[in-house]
């Protein structure tokens, strides 16, 4: 055990290591909501720690709860979930070759793919320390996102009322400070505030889970919409 954490700290170096270290405690904390969340809205303790081992996509597993506790049909939940999954099809290809080469390697890899042990990766530029960082981040997270899961379920049976406690807003609060950065780009800007506008509007009117999936009109819009043409320098026809 000694030699993997030397060889673990050797490669990845102690300040990537504390990086990675506080965005596990950060999930931590945004795990103990969830499992609070979902046992405080009716679900039984086991059913958020079977999505937490089986799916282990904290964004998926938050929308699937809330729709399901809103009167949503599970139909729409599922489909939300794959929605926001969707983008696991790009960070595939951008990340395959941390995965290693065999079958094993690329099955429990794949199921360790979440945007903070993507994001890790594509930060590196040495190959070894790249498949590192993602196997010790996505390791981290799945055990440390597990945890805070369980211990919020077990909170969850004892607070009635998960809601005066904040806990609500802690997984928001994430995506938000994960989405901000991007905003910056105006190409992103307006479909994000597109399919947030559509989602806001529709939400008093339709029922649970639809107008998260009416909100792709914003992806469809930032497709179509078409890139600036380029001004030809004076002089040239």
């Amino acid at each position: 055990m000694r030699s993997i954490w030397r060889t673990t700290t050797r490669v990845l170096g102690r300040d990537l290591l504390r990086d990675i270290g506080l965005v596990c405690l950060a999930d931590t904390i945004v795990g103990i909501s969830y499992g609070a969340i979902a046992v405080g809205s009716g679900f039984p303790i086991w059913a958020p720690m079977l999505l937490s081992v089986l799916v282990f996509a904290g964004a998926s597993q938050f929308m699937f709860v809330g729709i399901i506790a809103a009167g949503g049909s599970p139909f729409a939940a599922v489909a939300a979930g794959l929605l926001a999954n969707a983008r696991h099809l790009p960070f595939g290809f951008a990340i395959g070759d941390v995965l290693g080469k065999r079958w094993s390697s690329r099955i429990v890899g794949s199921h360790l793919m979440i945007d903070e042990s993507v994001a890790f990766a594509l930060a590196q530029r040495d190959e070894e320390r790249r498949r590192a960082a993602y196997w010790v981040c996505g390791i981290g997270l799945f055990v440390c996102w597990n945890v805070g899961v369980l211990a919020g379920a077990y909170a969850g049976t004892a607070i009635s009322d998960t809601d005066a406690f904040g806990l609500d807003a802690a997984f928001p609060a994430v995506l938000l400070a994960l989405v901000l950065p991007s905003l910056r780009d105006r190409a992103t800007r307006l479909p994000v505030f597109l399919g947030v506008a559509v989602a806001l509007a529709t939400t008093p009117f339709l029922p649970a889970g639809l107008p998260v999936l009416l909100a792709l009109v914003g992806v469809l819009a930032g497709v179509a919409a078409k890139e600036p043409a380029e001004r030809e320098p004076e002089g040239v026809h």
